[in-house]
């Protein structure tokens, strides 16, 4: 059992080596990759040159106390709170100062491989307190995309070769661990998911510690693609094959 379990750890994924960054300034995208032939949810970061595409295990975006807004007056944006509530609002439109995510399906690879749109999910949120992401409309209404107090999960489109940005909302300052999934088919017909951990800051305090706050999914926990399952469990039967075979030539072995 022990060469077993030792076998299973060889494939187990390996932690990210990368240093943590805090990013509270400039764009980022969240986006599907292809990284080495393995569909992957990471984050463009274009505050580099040149840009820098990472791991969401290591980054965590700080939304400063330049986004802490009061909710405004108007009842289309009661959703967000108390009107003169203080609140976190990382912007649709860029500001100098605040950290400026959005999230794409541009890499090239994806946008030739992927059949016409990525399903965007959220599947849980733990934080001090609501998160929402919605967008401005052509006609100044806002149109929610993602609601933590609503039932999970929540889901979106994103077409192949697009760039969206929105507004992120935090009414309560601390870390929040939003559990993301994207899932595409490909032009070959088969399909492909990641599941993720992206951190975020809002206001005070060390954002660094977002990095040891327990995630909703365990680390690195990309979902396997049907290829690799399949590769995955022929390893593993094939370990355990190996284990019995020993085990029973030792019993053979001792009885003779």
């Amino acid at each position: 059992m022990k060469l077993l379990a030792a076998l299973l750890l060889a494939v187990a994924p390996l932690a990210p080596t990368a240093d943590p960054v805090v990013i509270s300034n400039g764009h980022v995208d969240l986006g599907p990759k292809f990284v080495d032939g393995r569909w992957t949810v990471q984050l463009r970061d274009d505050t580099t040159d040149p840009a820098t595409w990472r791991d969401l295990d290591t980054v965590v975006l700080q939304a400063t106390g330049k986004a802490k807004i009061a909710v405004p007056a108007d009842p289309a944006y009661q959703f967000l709170g108390k009107p003169g509530q203080s609140i976190w609002v990382i912007p649709q439109v860029q500001q100098e100062g605040i950290v400026w995510p959005g999230w794409n399906t541009q890499d090239a690879e994806v946008a030739t491989r992927v059949d016409r749109e990525v399903t965007w999910s959220l599947e849980g949120v733990r934080g001090p307190g609501a998160f929402t992401l919605f967008l401005n409309s052509d006609f100044g209404k806002p149109q929610p995309v993602f609601d933590s107090r609503k039932p999970f999960p929540q889901q979106t489109g994103i077409d192949v070769n697009t760039h969206v940005h929105g507004n992120w909302t935090f009414d309560a300052q601390g870390t929040y661990l939003l559990d993301v999934a994207m899932t595409a088919k490909l032009t070959d017909g088969t399909s492909v998911t990641d599941r993720r951990t992206l951190r975020i800051h809002a206001g005070e305090g060390d954002p660094r510690t977002a990095f040891a706050t327990p995630t909703p999914i365990p680390a690195a926990s990309a979902t396997p693609q049907e290829g690799q399952r399949i590769e995955l469990w022929w390893f593993i039967a094939g370990a355990a094959v190996l284990v019995l075979a020993t085990t029973g030539f030792v019993v053979i072995r001792r009885r003779t």
